[in-house]
């Protein structure tokens, strides 16, 4: 009996002394990382049982990357785009990190299909397992939820005409679809309400519901138990076990360490696009959703007129529930794939459809006479976007100048001499630049101070050609007027 309490205590950490022990007996960490790690696995540990963890990383990812691009990032329809085009271009490791979350949610997309996939082929829904797999399939459609909602906030052409395809594909939903248009858009037509609503939904009401189905999902995996191989007992593993730590975490840390490689290489090397504005008045942009909507963009094309009850409601309603209800459907204990031939008859009917959309969705658009070309010019014009620097909005360099000013009275002096010489006239008010005249921000990280003076008392040929007189001013005045113009920025 002394040895058996011996070797349970030896296997106990022991941390009842220095910090760790003092935060341990006020929170029970030991408790909590003992039952995490220490979860038994039937039969072993093995690189199939990865994704699980990969799908967590993936979404803390996603978590803290869109927390810093919200810093930046205003809903509006007069400035997402604006504030979007400031992150990639002039924020410092801007375009990596919107890259990390946008190809974040592709990843995250594929790392759950491959882990329902798993699931289903290993028939680790069965024995127990219903609630499991429901809130599995329940945030499979929450992913799905937050990859729509968050496209089209960059407001670019890509992003607001995908979206309006995709809420008008709802509208074809029989009796309620354009109610749900309306809602989603915040009216018949897209705009700041439509910004804001998504907005609104992808920060904080869809992540909200995803750590509370990720918490549930959890739990009742641990309610559960590890399934095992597909050739173990549903109800009553009799295979030997291994605790979950420490080869389940090594394996599971191998993929979370390729996620961090593949992402960083992808980012660095291939950054995210943005496009031109989004322009509603552009009827010649043909809009193309991301891969994962594909085959769901290309299923709608076969369906219209009273035919599309069928395609939008009946069939994707049956194949739903048909998923929602497999467990209560197929009580067999049989794990083994190739003894389950209707199950995974039917997975690969499925997942070859999906595939099969996908890639005709991707032929069409290459052979379709117009299309290829639209296509093709779509993205010149978004590589032509990425090239040019950033240009901030009018108002913001209004603002800017006057908070400068108020900082420095020299720099306001200017201003009240850059407007009594009527400078604004031709140069805009702030130096924005008019039709008459070019824009004056930023014009002091190409000219110095003495640039500059010399530039005013002796314009060159083709200012005077474009009425730009001399500026015969006082030395104290003419450092003011200096002083303002370099304050443009």
């Amino acid at each position: 009996m002394q040895l058996e309490h011996q070797g349970e205590s030896d296997a106990t950490p022991r941390s009842a002394t220095g910090f760790w022990g003092w935060l341990n007996h006020r929170t029970g960490l030991d408790d909590l990382l003992r039952t995490a790690l220490y979860e038994p696995i039937p039969g072993g540990a093995r690189f199939a049982y990865i994704f699980g963890s990969g799908l967590l990383f993936i979404f803390l990812s996603q978590i803290i990357t869109g927390v810093f691009l919200a810093l930046y990032y205003v809903p509006s329809a007069d400035h997402a785009h604006t504030t979007v085009s400031y992150i990639t271009k002039a924020v410092t490791a801007g375009s990596f990190l919107r890259s990390l979350h946008a190809y974040g949610a592709s990843a995250m997309v594929i790392v759950l299909l491959l882990h329902l996939s798993q699931t289903y082929i290993y028939g680790a829904y069965k024995g127990r397992r219903e609630l499991l797999w429901l809130s599995g399939c329940v945030l499979f459609g929450l992913v799905m939820a937050m990859a729509f909602t968050g496209y089209l906030l960059p407001w670019d052409q890509r992003a607001y005409f995908a979206t309006a395809v995709g809420t008008n594909a709802v509208s074809e939903i029989p009796w309620i679809g354009e109610s749900i248009k309306r809602l989603l858009r915040g009216g018949t037509e897209m705009g700041t309400l439509t910004i804001s609503r998504f907005f609104v939904a992808h920060v904080f009401f869809v992540p909200a519901l995803i750590f509370a189905l990720i918490a549930s999902h959890i739990f009742l995996f641990r309610k559960a138990g590890a399934a095992g191989p597909f050739n173990e007992d549903p109800y009553d593993p009799k295979q030997k076990p291994e605790l979950f730590y420490p080869r389940q975490v090594l394996m599971d840390l191998s993929l979370t360490a390729l996620l961090i490689i593949g992402l960083g290489v992808l980012c660095f090397f291939v950054p995210m696009q943005l496009g031109p504005p989004a322009n509603p008045a552009d009827t010649q942009y043909i809009p193309r959703p991301e891969w994962y909507y594909l085959a769901i963009f290309q299923w709608l094309k076969y369906w219209h007129g009273a035919a599309s009850i069928i395609g939008v409601l009946v069939i994707p309603t049956i194949l739903v529930l048909a998923v929602l209800t497999l467990p209560f459907l197929d009580r067999s204990v049989e794990r083994r794939p190739w003894k389950r031939p209707a199950a995974m008859g039917g997975y690969a009917f499925v997942l070859f459809s999906l595939v099969g959309l996908g890639l005709r969705s991707q032929y069409l658009d290459r052979h379709e006479p117009g299309v290829a070309q639209q296509l093709a010019k779509q993205k010149i014009e978004e590589a032509e976007y990425m090239r040019k620097p950033f240009e901030p909005e009018l108002s913001s360099v209004s603002l800017a100048a006057e908070n400068v000013l108020l900082a420095d009275p020299l720099a306001a002096k200017g201003k009240a001499i850059f407007e009594a010489q009527s400078c604004n006239a031709c140069h805009g008010d702030g130096g924005v630049g008019t039709a008459a005249a070019p824009a004056l921000v930023g014009i002091a990280t190409r000219l110095s101070s003495d640039q500059l003076a010399e530039l005013f008392k002796h314009p060159t040929a083709k200012m005077n050609a474009g009425g730009m007189p001399p500026i015969d001013l006082p030395a104290d005045d003419l450092k003011a007027l200096i002083a303002y113009v370099e304050s443009l920025k």
